[in-house]
């Protein structure tokens, strides 16, 4: 992510001198005193487009304006958000991208943004929503690419005006909370895009443990005999047909009685070939985002420890490429996980579940208050909610509350399907505890009905996010590629976190 300076001041856009600045207009609604002002300076010119209908202010539609040194900003972009009455603050995050690339697009270096008269509820999560939007919506992925000097642009700094200076504080709050997040995203969009053969198990273990060194986390990472030891059955069989090797990562924030402690899994299979049962050709380069669980961990955990969220926080990694050869696990190989459990292998294609299984196994060790784990699991769950919601499943309800909560609050949003007992009928096995696939049916579902005997009654939730953690095409505030789902809804739970229920 470019860096770019974000900051807040009091002032008025009419009285603003600036390379350019927003003006937030809605659908069918008279201006805003800022906007009245700025109109009669430019002799109407603002509700004349309207008038005329040159411009109609749907959500993320932009026209740019040439003041002529009517007023101080030399030119004004007039953004579309939509209905006043449908406003939220993901709609103010969406616009506001839109202005932040527009503004790069156009070879400037500065953008000044109102927070009036936009302002919902709090001026602390209008203005994180405000930054969120530019830092995110201005994301490129460059590392291997060698761009024309004209598509080097960059935005420097985006301004926030602010009414008065009581606001000040609360704005400049909501800024470090936004800059904190969209970095933390952008992290994790950075090591989703990474092509698998720079983001191989090491390089991961790598990158968590120089995380845990700048943040002041605990760190410990098991692989080759040490793994064995541990009993981790599924992470091996996993990895074990790949040159790069399989392991699993611990970090840990904050200590135990420091507030309640909370489990993060996130599957981190580097590339998925499919193993023995390999995929076909259409679309495996995508696989390299089969990590995207791991990643989404890894940014969160980076947020929630620099927002200094008063939480003990394990964050548990186990990484593995599946590839196919000579000593890769085959269909109708036995293997026993952590905790002695035999599992079937039906297809080396359902891998993910067998080493996040591992995963939340030991993570009961450190006796949690909950367990969530995050996961591309399952096409299944794509082609049930296709891109726009991850799919929950879990055991606890009051869990599952709160993360439907926080996905509507981030507007990273969930939709539950059911685990009841009748699926685990699905993936029965004839001559192991269990099946690693059933029959083809309920795919997102038989894939938590696994995930649930490793948990056993610790309050757990799973997050199938193989449809949100990677995108086809461009977003409002998302390119095509990693999109960091997950990040803000795990900042916007844990952060806003209360005592949970003692096990029952």
């Amino acid at each position: 992510m470019a860096k770019i300076k974000v900051r807040v001041k009091t002032g008025t856009l009419h009285k603003e001198p600036c390379e350019i600045g927003a003006v937030y207009l809605f659908e069918q609604s008279p201006l805003s005193p800022v906007a009245k002002v700025l109109d009669k300076a430019l002799g109407r010119a603002i509700s004349n487009l309207l008038k005329k209908g040159e411009f109609k202010p749907g959500l993320n539609k932009s026209y740019l304006l040439h003041t002529y040194g009517k007023v101080p900003a030399k030119r004004l972009l007039l953004l579309g958000l939509g209905k006043k009455k449908d406003l939220s603050f993901d709609k103010l995050r969406q616009a506001t991208a839109t202005a932040a690339r527009e503004t790069r697009d156009l070879g400037l270096k500065g953008l000044t943004l109102p927070l009036y008269p936009i302002v919902l509820n709090y001026v602390s999560k209008t203005s994180q929503s405000v930054v969120e939007g530019a830092l995110l919506g201005l994301y490129r992925f460059e590392r291997f690419k060698h761009p024309e000097p004209e598509e080097k642009r960059e935005l420097e700094t985006v301004t926030l005006l602010v009414e008065g200076a009581r606001q000040l504080g609360e704005a400049k709050r909501g800024v470090r909370r936004g800059e904190t997040i969209a970095e933390a995203a952008c992290f994790t969009r950075d090591l989703v895009n990474l092509p698998p053969n720079e983001a191989t198990p090491d390089m991961l273990t790598r990158t968590a443990r120089d995380a845990a060194r700048r943040l002041g986390l605990k760190v410990k990472v098991w692989k080759g005999d040490a793994l064995k030891k541990l009993g981790m059955g599924g992470i091996i069989a996993v990895g074990k047909g790949s040159s790069n090797p399989p392991q699993l990562v611990a970090l840990e924030y904050g200590t135990r009685g420091r507030g309640d402690t909370v489990a993060l899994v996130g599957k981190g299979v580097t590339f998925d070939s499919g193993g023995i049962s390999i995929k076909p050709s259409r679309d495996m380069d995508k696989m390299k985002g089969d990590m995207a669980g791991a990643a989404t961990v890894l940014g969160a955990i980076r947020a929630l420890a620099r927002l200094k969220v008063p939480l003990h926080i394990i964050g548990l990694l186990p990484l593995a490429e599946n590839m196919p050869s000579g000593t890769a696990s085959r269909p109708g190989d036995i293997i026993t996980c952590l905790g002695g459990k035999t599992v079937e292998i039906i297809t080396t294609d359902a891998e993910g579940r067998l080493i996040v299984g591992d995963a939340l196994a030991y993570a009961r060790r450190y006796k949690p208050r909950a367990m969530i784990d995050l996961a591309t699991l399952t096409g299944a769950c794509v082609v049930a909610l296709g891109n726009t919601a991850t799919g929950m499943l879990g055991n606890s309800e009051e869990l599952k509350k709160r993360i439907k909560e926080a996905g509507e609050a981030s507007w990273e949003r969930v939709w539950e399907l059911p685990l009841w007992d009748d699926y685990d009928e699905l993936i029965k096995s004839d001559i192991a505890d269990m099946k690693n696939a059933g029959p083809g049916v309920a795919g997102a579902i038989t894939g938590a009905c696994f995930l649930k005997k490793f948990v056993e009654d610790y309050p757990w939730v799973h997050l199938d996010i193989a449809g949100t953690a990677w995108a086809d095409k461009n977003g409002p505030y998302w390119r095509e590629g990693g999109t960091g789902a997950g990040v803000r809804l795990l900042v916007e739970l844990l952060s806003g976190w209360s005592k949970f229920p003692a096990k029952k």
